[in-house]
């Protein structure tokens, strides 16, 4: 069986320049394990016993980033789910879309992680290594453009 896991891809507005567009005023939080090979990751986790997806989501984010579903809006209309082998296990992790009410937020990291980063979508993508998941903070950046 696939292992699954679930997160949420969460972003900020800041004060946008009066000359630039509003989606340029878009960043996206990564986290950096302290684990493996340290790679970049919204904050995410596996579903316990008994739990939905959405509340492992928002229970993950809590744990890894400190951040309280309260803290976060929920935008509706966005899911992904990627699979990817992990150690040659299928694995499964859906994401959600979230919008931090107040961008100045303080992020408390767990052991999980050793570092964060608030990044513009070029810069997340670079950090973010992996093809599905810069394919997936594009698609996310497409989705918010379109709403504004």
């Amino acid at each position: 069986m696939a292992v699954r896991a679930c997160g949420l891809i969460i972003y900020r507005r800041l004060q946008p320049a009066p000359s630039s567009k509003v989606t340029d005023s878009i960043e996206y939080l990564l986290l950096q394990t302290s684990y493996g090979t340290h790679h970049w990751t919204p904050p995410k986790g596996h579903v316990d016993p008994g739990e939905d997806d959405l509340q492992t989501a928002f229970r993950e984010t809590q744990e890894e980033a400190g951040l309280q579903a309260s803290q976060l809006t929920l935008i509706e209309g966005y899911k992904k789910e990627l699979h990817y082998p992990v150690h040659g296990k299928p694995k499964t992790v859906v994401y959600w879309l979230a919008e931090m009410k107040d961008c100045n937020t303080e992020i408390k990291l767990s052991e999980e992680h050793q570092a964060f980063q608030w990044l513009k979508l070029e810069d997340a993508c670079k950090f973010a290594e992996f093809e599905d998941m810069q394919a997936t903070l594009k698609e996310v950046h497409q989705f918010l453009c379109s709403r504004e």
